[in-house]
């Protein structure tokens, strides 16, 4: 039988300026440790300390433009497009554009911030 999750849970965001992350399906929300679907919104500006994490990371950018720093580079994501991160691959994100970002991240397994790995945690 099909469960409806019927609200998000708000969890606490890495990072400045703040940025808003409504988790609904994961750890914090349904317990769920195998994915994790959270809802984000990211002021312009805003950029999260890099990371080096032991989930892969999907996220589909809604509105703005999300910006993805890597070993070697960095990519601009619009909205529209998606991009995929990998288990042990250093990334950093942030939303330096005039809008923010508005997106979609899904995690597997479920983002656990002791697996993130971030920069000012080592």
């Amino acid at each position: 039988m099909p469960k409806l999750i019927e609200n998000a849970s708000r969890v606490t965001a890495a990072g400045t300026p703040p940025k808003t992350i409504d988790e609904y399906v994961g750890r914090v929300n349904s317990g769920d440790g195998a994915v994790s679907v959270a809802h984000m919104r990211s002021p312009s500006g805003w950029a999260e300390p890099g990371q080096t994490p032991e989930f892969d990371e999907y996220t589909l950018v809604l509105r703005g433009a999300l910006r993805v720093e890597f070993d070697g580079g960095e990519l601009d994501v619009a909205a529209g497009q998606a991009v995929h991160t990998t288990p042990g691959e250093w990334v950093r994100y942030s939303s330096p554009g005039p809008d923010g970002a508005e997106y979609v991240a899904v995690c597997l397994p479920a983002f656990e911030i002791g697996a993130a790995h971030r920069d000012d945690e080592q």
